[in-house]
């Protein structure tokens, strides 16, 4: 895509561990907030709702269990940070890209997949543990998905009921919440932290070679690696009752098996069982699955970054939007 076609997708919100970044064009001294059409969305689990379950399978209860009551492709007991972002814009929760069944895109659409990583994915999910949708994928996606909404929003159809106004690429946030898989693919073939530490400047490169297509764009770092580590060094603190342990697993000290995960199951007597279960009251745990966080942990996330406290410049979300 032109640069000058890409003049109004210049702000946003954008997510890397450990850092969030807020592509906007900022004046200072603005003060009206911003009226956002709505969010587009790449990245990993951390932002995933249903890309993954809709290309590999649906994650199964007790995911989704605290708000949505079942399993809606989360990897969590109920809303993630990108769940929130959108109730406290007064939009709609985001349909993923990859879910062709039900999905409404008019208030923006969600090319996240657990399991991506930043750097160009060479290996298929069963070879490496991490989903071949990696961000350069992920932005393939968005621009085709733009350029056919164009064209199908110039013809009488459903499909104008379903898409996205040819004007929501210019007033929406754009987020993108991934990187924290490549540090964590690295580790899994066992490679020291300084040689994980060697490949970061590597990621940055592939990232930087993916926003290069935002020529406009002025990005607000937001240390979301602070308000984590406050999770788990002031756990009791800020009200929670476990950190590291699993609310949702089994066996073992930490309630983890990463052969039983969340929902697994087995035959007893013919019957299937639940295996992996919940804790009683996931809104006192950190940990959802071993991997992700529980609704309470993403909210006190939210929370505390919505209003700009952790960013660089300080910016609220609803101030981050580019003015004319």
């Amino acid at each position: 895509m032109e640069a000058h076609k890409l003049r109004g997708v210049m702000y946003g919100l954008a997510v890397v561990v450990p850092v969030i970044m807020l592509l906007q064009n900022l004046v200072l001294g603005a003060t009206d907030e911003c009226v956002y059409s709505g969010i587009i969305n790449l990245g990993d689990s951390n932002s995933d709702t249903g890309g993954s379950s809709a290309a590999f399978g649906q994650a199964p209860y007790p995911h989704g269990e605290t708000f949505f009551h079942a399993p809606v492709g989360r990897l969590c007991d109920g809303r993630l940070i990108i769940d929130f972002i959108a109730e406290s814009l007064g939009l709609p929760y985001l349909n993923a890209f990859l879910d062709a069944v039900g999905s409404n895109f008019t208030h923006g659409v969600n090319f996240a997949t657990a399991g991506s990583i930043i750097l160009p994915q060479t290996r298929t999910l069963k070879q490496s543990g991490f989903s071949p949708i990696s961000l350069d994928v992920q932005w393939a996606q968005f621009n085709d998905f733009h350029r056919r909404t164009q064209i199908f929003c110039q013809k009488e159809s459903i499909f104008q009921e379903l898409l996205p106004k040819p004007e929501l690429f210019s007033r929406a946030l754009y987020t993108i919440d991934i990187g924290q898989n490549d540090s964590t693919s690295s580790l899994f073939l066992n490679k020291s932290t300084d040689q994980v530490k060697a490949v970061v400047p590597v990621i940055m490169d592939q990232f930087k070679n993916i926003v290069k297509d935002l020529p406009l764009a002025a990005f607000t770092y937001v240390d979301v690696y602070s308000v984590k580590y406050n999770l788990f060094t002031q756990t009791k603190k800020l009200g929670f009752k476990e950190s590291l342990k699993t609310c949702c697993g089994y066996g073992g000290k930490l309630n983890y098996d990463k052969d039983v995960v969340c929902g697994a199951t087995k035959k007893v007597k013919g019957k299937e069982v639940l295996v992996a279960k919940a804790c009683k009251d996931p809104s006192v745990w950190i940990n959802w699955d071993g991997f992700h966080y529980t609704e309470a942990a993403n909210k006190y996330v939210f929370d505390q970054i919505v209003g700009g406290s952790f960013s660089d410049p300080p910016i609220p979300v609803k101030l981050a939007c580019h003015r004319h």
